[in-house]
This record gives C-alpha cells, structure tokens and sequence, in this order.
C-alpha cells in the first residue's frame, strides 16, 4: 500500500475521486491500494529556544545559534508560553500511522519551495525512512493529476529545492530570533521583532515617507493656449516655467498680441506596444491593488481559493512565461472562453492559428509556469472571485494577441521667441487592447496614454491662437507606497544597488518572493509598525522608531537581502552548498546582535496612572497590555483591540476619562472596518460606543 500526503483536505479529496480512494476514515482516506492523508500546512517548524533549555531575552544567551536545529510539533501561544497545538498534534499521529502502515510514500503537498519544506519537516520529524516519490502538478484538474502520477519524480530529484526551503527558514530563524531578542533587550524587555525581510521592507517605506514629508512644494506656472486647424481642436503648453504668475501674464500677452503661431518642428514615430505577459502572483497582487483597491494578502487567498476549486492554475508562481509543451493547449483554453458569453466579444478578434506566442519561454518558467486559467469555466463566484477570475482569464487574452501600434506625434510651435508643445496619439492597430477596450491599462501603469489626435502639419504651417490660459502648478513629492508600489519595490529591490557591477548581478533578484510578500506586508501591519491610510502604506511612530535604530544596521539592508535571495536561487540550482551559506548567516546573526545590544532606545513617555478598579495600585503599561501590579486585583487591559493598538493618549483618556477618542478603521471579525469609542464601564470591563450612538 503506497501512503499519499497532501498539504490540504480538499486536495486530498480531490486526489481520492481521481484514484478511486473512497473509504473516509479519521484524517484519512483508504481504498484501492492507497491511504491518502493531508498536512494542515506547516505542522512541525523550528524548535524555539527554551525547546533547547536557553532562556529568551537575557543578554548573556544571545546570539543563540543551534547547532544542529531540532524540530518540533506546531505551537500555539496561550497566556505568556507556547503549547502544542492539539489539532497539529493529531493530525501527526495520524501522519504517522498512515506512514508506518505503507510502503513508500507519495509527495503531493503543494510543488514548490514551501510545499516540499513541509513535508521533509514531517517526514524527518516522525523519523521516517520510507522511499518516496514527488507528485509535481500546476494544477488541480483531473487532467492535470492523472498526468502527474504518469510523470512521478524520484524524491531525491527535489533535494536541492528542499535545501534551498530548509537554509531559508533556518536564516529566517537565525536573523528573526535574535535581532527580535537584542532589541527587545535593550528595550527593557518591551517585545519588537525584526527580520531578514520584514526588516528591509519597513526600511523601503520609511525612507518613502521620509522623502514624502521632507519634499518642498514649489509652486510654478506655464502657459496653456488653444488652437484650431483642419476643423481639429488641439491644445499646446510652454517648454518654459515660470516661477512667478506675473512673469507668465505679461508673456500671455505679449503672445496674445502676436496672433498666431508656426510649426518650427514635428517629430512623428511609429511605436509598437508589445502584448502584456500573463501574470505571475506579483504581477496580479499589483494589478488587483491598482485596479481593485485588493491587498496582496487578500488577492493571494481568492486565487488559491480559485486553484483550490480547479478553475485556475498554481498561484504561488513567479514565472510569466509558459513552456513549449503546454502552447498546445491554449487554443482550447480560449474555446471554453469563446463559448462563454462575458468573454466572447473580446476573444472575438483572435485568428485560431495566428496566435501571439511571446508567453512561450522554457528558460524564464521556474519551479511553475504562469498563471492561466483552466478548462474548467466557472458559473458562480463571490464577487471578489469573479474580479480576479476576470483578470487571468482578460489577461490570457490579451497575452495572445497581437501588438498595438500607434503613431505618437510630437509638434513644436513658436510665437516669438517662446516655444510651444503638443502632443497626438493616434491608434493605427489595436490589438491586444481591443480586448478590454482601447484604453485599457497594462500591469505597469495606472492610466494609460490618452488618444489625442493632431491635425495633419508640417514645418512652416502657421494657425492662429484662439486662446490663452496661465496654469498654476505645483512640485509633487515622491508618492507613498500603495501596495502595488511595494510589491514593485520588493520584488525589483536589485535595482535599488548603486554599485554597477553588483547591480548587474542581482538587478533581477527581490527581496521576498512572490508566495511570501503578501505575508511579510501583512506581518509589518500586524506589528504595529505599518498602517494603511487612504489606499496608501505608511509608518506608526513604533515603526519610524524602530527604523531610525536599526537603518544604518545591517538587518536594514536591501542589498544583503536580495543576494540572499540570489543564493536561496543558486542552492536550489546546486551552483552553491546551502552549509556555505549557513555559516555566512551565522556569522551575520552575530554581527547583529552585537550592533543592536549597543543601540539605545529611548522609552516611550511614561504614564503614571491609577488601577480603575483597585484605586490602589499605579499600572503598569507595556507595549501589549495595561495592568495592575497587584495580583489580587488583577485588572487588565490589551492594547490592541480590532487591529488598532491604543496609543499612550488613548490609554490616558481611558483610565482617566473612561473613554478614548474615537479610533478608527477598527476591523471586525468579518473583515469590516468601523470606528468607535472604548468606554470603561462600572465593572471595570470594556465596551464600544458608536458616534451615531452617543448621547
């Protein structure tokens, strides 16, 4: 009997209709010469340190560095200490009774760097010795399982992807244990957290928002003039600015004297505007952020829930390119859409058999190719599921078709000694934006050029001027990051390196990838150290102030974290042994905990404030919690309440006043955001009072 461990139930079921599998069982399935069984995701991580005997927090056990790392059950955190976690707990035992029952094993957790890391902490951690074999699938279709259990892979032709997987969360532990430690030590045992990605990436958006706050506004004006010729209305502005609005007036007259204006040059090109290619996760998390206002983390959960239910492929992929062996698919990809009704006029100008085949590249497909949508069409979707579903299956058609040609013309006119520009768009050939329209925006800008079509001129024709107007404008700051931004910070983070021939080495290498910054940017709001304000990310003062301790560190640093990205890539291909890398991250983690355990962080304002409910005691107020000394009394407060944590001047109000302001863009259990007061009641507990509520 061969045992099959999956990473969800619903893959397994999945699996178990394909194989015939039908006998339910508690955590498995059995029948037909298989027992099927599933993960739960990462049900054994890292041991913690007091799993070693090290005790947390004190200065004299850090750096702490493990050698060998030890594996333990998934853990929950209740009270002060972490426990086992009894669902984790069970399902492992099931794991194992599934494995010493069988005689080889087939790997079907999720194929990529992550999915292969789960199961080899499983298998190492039961102590299993059983052969196996890899199931490697894009997708969950029948079609798709049937040919991978064909095309069943010998376990060891994953090592290196399980090395690469291994050294990561290893180096995330090195790095994130103890940069947290050392700087809460020095914090006075108030918790912060660090790590080797979450670090770098607050450090990007603090730098933004300091470059935002710091930007002079300069005001300054041009002048705009009206023209009509051959019965088309067009307009020009000034290559001149003017720092002055008096300046520009007397120009506009001057020019408004002189009449009329001459072509004194014209520039006209032909420009060919290239098919988009599909998307890879990055790609559709920034576009959804653009278009649809998604976070990265929410875009990344609809899309596996539509892998999950067989209409698109493996999302977590960070490829946009499709291998040759798979374009003979397509046509029949674009049928089922043909034969839909939302998607027949726009896949209605594709020629079957002329087909744009710019998405085909073997060399640029990683460990998956790119996202693309199934055979299977789906009929009801949530309406979250349907914008997304939209964009893969829009973004298909538009991946195939041919290019957009325009003509960009760019005319000079001068009135006296003044010049003046205008500037034409006109669409020779639509192409692939006929599919959605021709405006629609490509993944790399958020409005596209407008269509502005010039009269027919040459050089020397004169037109009058039928008018005149003074624009007052202004210098506009660098922009705060949306999410989208910061993906594109994140995943181009190489190109940041000023030393040209580094950059050139690792100018395609990120920081994060593309299955794990939807979460890293989820972590940084979680901390407290991000907030999200009108669609835009910026920093708390918790997050400015630890990024003004540890930017000029080296676990700020961008470019030591995207080369480490680049040696997770060489581990995978065996161009680098993952134990050379270990020891150059070991060796950083000792650098710096000494740099951190020498920084001194200046405490928050303390409060003095009496216990509501003893009346006796003056609380304590840590960064998490307010609470009474006196254990008899007992009295507690948490500071973070619906992802909104208290600021020192709500706890103020609340104790004193026994109300805060109002806080707002708290989130419910449902994911809804809403805004209210937290009142202290008579019984020393804590309610919300909504505005619309108050007397």
């Amino acid at each position: 009997m061969k045992a099959i461990l999956a990473e969800k139930p619903s893959v397994a079921r999945e699996i178990a209709q394909l194989l015939h599998v039908n006998e339910q069982k508690n955590g498995y399935l059995t029948g037909n010469g298989y027992c099927i069984t599933w993960a739960l995701g990462h049900l054994v991580s890292l041991a913690m340190p007091e799993d070693y005997n090290i005790p947390s927090f004190r200065k004299e056990s850090i750096p702490i560095i493990p050698d060998p790392f030890q594996l333990t059950q998934k853990k929950i955190k209740k009270g002060k200490s972490y426990q086992a976690d009894p669902v984790a707990a069970k399902q492992l035992k099931v794991i194992k009774e599934v494995f010493d029952r069988c005689s080889s094993i087939i790997v079907a957790t999720d194929a990529g760097r992550e999915g292969e890391l789960i199961f080899r902490y499983i298998y190492d951690y039961l102590k299993c010795n059983k052969p196996f074999e890899r199931l490697w699938i894009s997708s969950l279709t029948e079609k798709a399982i049937a040919e991978g259990f064909k095309k069943l892979q010998p376990g060891s032709a994953f090592d290196r992807l399980y090395q690469a997987g291994k050294a990561r969360s290893e180096a995330d532990w090195l790095v994130g244990i103890n940069a947290s430690q050392a700087l809460s030590i020095v914090a006075g045992n108030e918790i912060y957290t660090l790590g080797r990605v979450q670090t770098p990436t607050l450090s990007l958006i603090c730098k933004r928002f300091h470059e935002n706050q710091n930007f002079t506004v300069r005001k300054y004006w041009q002048i705009q003039l009206k023209h009509r010729k051959s019965y088309i209305d067009f307009t020009s502005q000034s290559s001149d600015q003017w720092q002055d609005r008096k300046s520009a007036e007397l120009i506009l007259k001057a020019i408004e004297r002189e009449g009329k204006a001459e072509v004194t040059d014209l520039l006209i090109k032909t420009v060919t505007e290239p098919a988009p290619l599909l998307y890879d996760l990055t790609a559709l998390q920034k576009e959804a952020n653009r278009r649809l206002g998604f976070s990265a983390d929410e875009t990344l959960q609809i899309a596996q829930s539509l892998y999950e239910n067989k209409f698109i492929t493996y999302p977590r992929t960070g490829s946009r390119y499709i291998p040759d062996d798979l374009w003979s698919e397509i046509p029949e990809l674009i049928r089922c859409l043909t034969n839909h009704e939302k998607y027949r006029k726009a896949a209605s100008h594709l020629q079957f058999g002329n087909f744009n085949k710019n998405i085909v590249n073997d060399l640029k497909v990683t460990d998956h190719h790119s996202l693309l949508i199934t055979g299977k069409i789906p009929s009801s979707l949530s309406a979250k599921e349907n914008a997304v579903y939209d964009m893969i299956a829009f973004r298909l058609l538009e991946s195939i078709s041919e290019a957009c040609s325009k003509k960009i013309s760019t005319i000079t006119i001068s009135i006296n000694e003044y010049e003046f520009q205008s500037k034409g768009v006109k669409i020779l050939s639509q192409g692939w934006r006929s599919v959605k329209g021709i405006l629609s925006e490509t993944d790399d800008q958020n409005i596209s050029e407008s269509v502005n079509e010039l009269p027919e001129l040459k050089i020397g024709d004169e037109f009058k001027i039928a008018q005149g107007e003074i624009l007052e404008k202004q210098t506009q700051p660098v922009k705060l990051f949306t999410e989208a931004d910061l993906l594109s910070a994140m995943e181009n983070a190489g190109k940041l390196i000023e030393n040209k021939d580094q950059r050139k080495i690792i100018q395609s290498i990120g920081i994060g990838t593309s299955a794990t910054r939807a979460s890293i940017i989820e972590t940084l709001l979680k901390r407290n150290y991000i907030e999200r304000k009108n669609k835009r990310l910026i920093p708390t003062s918790k997050g400015l102030q630890v990024d003004q301790l540890v930017k000029d560190k080296k676990i700020a640093n961008v470019q030591m974290t995207a080369e480490w990205e680049l040696a997770l890539h060489q581990i995978e291909k065996g161009d680098i042994d993952a134990g050379f890398f270990l020891n150059s991250i070991k060796e950083y983690a000792s650098e710096i905990t000494s740099e951190l355990l020498s920084i001194n962080l200046p405490k928050e304002k303390s409060l003095t404030l009496t216990c509501p409910k003893c009346k006796n005691k003056t609380l304590l107020i840590h960064e998490k919690v307010i609470k009474c000394p006196d254990e008899t009394c007992s009295w507690i407060q948490f500071r973070m309440i619906c992802g909104v944590q208290l600021t020192t001047n709500q706890v103020s109000l609340l104790i004193t006043k026994g109300r805060t302001s109002l806080i707002k863009n708290m989130k419910s259990k449902g994911g809804k955001t809403f805004d209210a007061f937290i009142v202290l009641q008579d019984d020393h507990t804590t309610r919300f009072e909504f505005e619309n509520h108050k007397k």
